[in-house]
């Protein structure tokens, strides 16, 4: 099920957070997205009562760029960052947003097929984006906003 972040998730998504990146958010800094940036929209995927996944994405006026997006390791390959993402894609359809951008790490491969495989498309390389130096691809998906 996927359902609206609260308080209660926070400790849990910044957990799965520690394990997943390089460069985690804090605690806090989900914290911040939650509750006091007005753009952002964070949901989470929870199973039996237990949260395997999570999404964070900004909506501006008729933009879109996904933030965050994260399945923990022992469920992944199982569809649940594909069922967030769809998720994601179709709220921002709903609020007629024009596109949808993100950044995806070069060599993560696994997170290019995903995006590629829902219609986003590679439009630029962004040299050093990340701390570590590792290059990222700015990727775009054309949703239509107030044309469609």
């Amino acid at each position: 099920m996927i359902r609206k972040m609260v308080a209660k998730d926070l400790t849990v998504v910044a957990d799965i957070e520690n394990t997943l990146f390089t460069n985690p958010w804090s605690e806090e800094q989900f914290h911040y997205e939650c509750f006091e940036n007005a753009y952002a929209h964070l949901d989470v995927y929870e199973e039996d009562g237990k949260i395997l996944g999570y999404i964070d994405y900004w909506i501006t006026f008729e933009t879109a760029q996904l933030s965050k997006i994260a399945v923990c390791k022992d469920a992944q390959r199982k569809g649940i960052a594909q069922k967030l993402l769809y998720a994601c894609i179709d709220h921002c359809e709903k609020a007629m947003c024009e596109t949808i951008s993100l950044e995806v790490r070069e060599h993560n491969q696994p997170a290019i097929c995903l995006y590629e495989n829902n219609g986003f498309m590679e439009v630029t390389k962004r040299k050093g984006y990340y701390a570590d130096g590792e290059d990222a691809y700015l990727m775009i998906k054309p949703l239509g906003g107030n044309y469609q």
